[in-house]
């Protein structure tokens, strides 16, 4: 069995293709640096090829709003198209918790209409929503500074480990279409501004946190279930204090 994973030198993309390894699989990683560009359509069609399940785990270049719609548009419309015409028989899509509760928020409005999208393409799919990754913490409480403070939302999240959402998406993509959304989520759930008091701790970094219900979160007020699960999700294993432990040790080993 043929499997394609879009963004497969990614962050995500690179922990799923290493869930794959070691099966009876042709994996194939379809990304710019590979030759194959999803937005122009460069090197799609001989990519796809022969290819029976289709992951899309890339992401738009910036979280800017017009960067973002521009860049889902034209990649779902070129790599959907291009399936429809190998017989791609499986579309898997990660995409994210909340992503239809937060129409604020740019970001998320493109992540809306790139769902919109793959339920609407006449290819079998299965779309995953992801709570936050620990591994993106870090990015989401920098997007927070504001001066030598940070205001945070301290809206509830449920966030999980990257290499939870890899073996997740193993499963899904080994599995049959489902043609619905799944929710994958961590086993804590946490308010987000306690979050990143942990992450600052970790960090050594001593800038205080303000808790803020109207500190945005990729343009949009949260409430205390945007980020949360809303029906019966999978859920992973790692706890983000064993994650953290980690992150610790890894940042206070020394270089080779």
């Amino acid at each position: 069995m043929k499997i394609v994973v879009v963004g497969g030198t990614g962050m995500i993309g690179s922990k799923l293709v290493d869930a794959l390894a070691g099966r009876s699989l042709e994996i194939e990683i379809a990304s710019p640096s590979r030759g194959v560009d999803t937005v122009t359509g460069e090197g799609l069609a001989e990519a796809l090829s022969g290819a029976r399940v289709v992951v899309d785990v890339s992401n738009s270049p910036t979280f800017d709003q017009d960067v973002a719609l521009a860049f889902f548009e034209a990649s779902g419309r070129n790599l959907l198209a291009a399936e429809e015409v190998a017989g791609v028989e499986h579309h898997v899509v990660l995409s994210a918790v909340g992503t239809d509760r937060l129409p604020d928020s740019g970001y998320f409005r493109a992540k809306m209409m790139q769902e919109v999208m793959v339920r609407s393409a006449n290819v079998p799919y299965t779309i995953v929503r992801s709570t936050p990754f620990f591994e993106y913490i870090n990015g989401i409480v920098e997007t927070a500074a504001q001066g030598d403070a940070l205001r945070i939302s301290p809206a509830l999240i449920q966030p999980i480990a990257g290499d939870d959402v890899a073996l997740a998406l193993r499963d899904v993509v080994l599995g049959r279409a489902q043609n619905r959304e799944l929710e994958i989520v961590g086993p804590d759930r946490f308010r987000l501004d306690d979050l990143a008091r942990q992450i600052l701790t970790a960090n050594e970094d001593p800038r205080p946190i303000i808790a803020d219900r109207q500190a945005l979160y990729f343009g949009a007020v949260l409430r205390d279930d945007s980020l949360i699960p809303s029906g019966h999700p999978r859920c992973a294993q790692t706890r983000f204090e064993d994650w953290l432990r980690l992150y610790v040790a890894q940042s206070l080993a020394p270089a080779n």
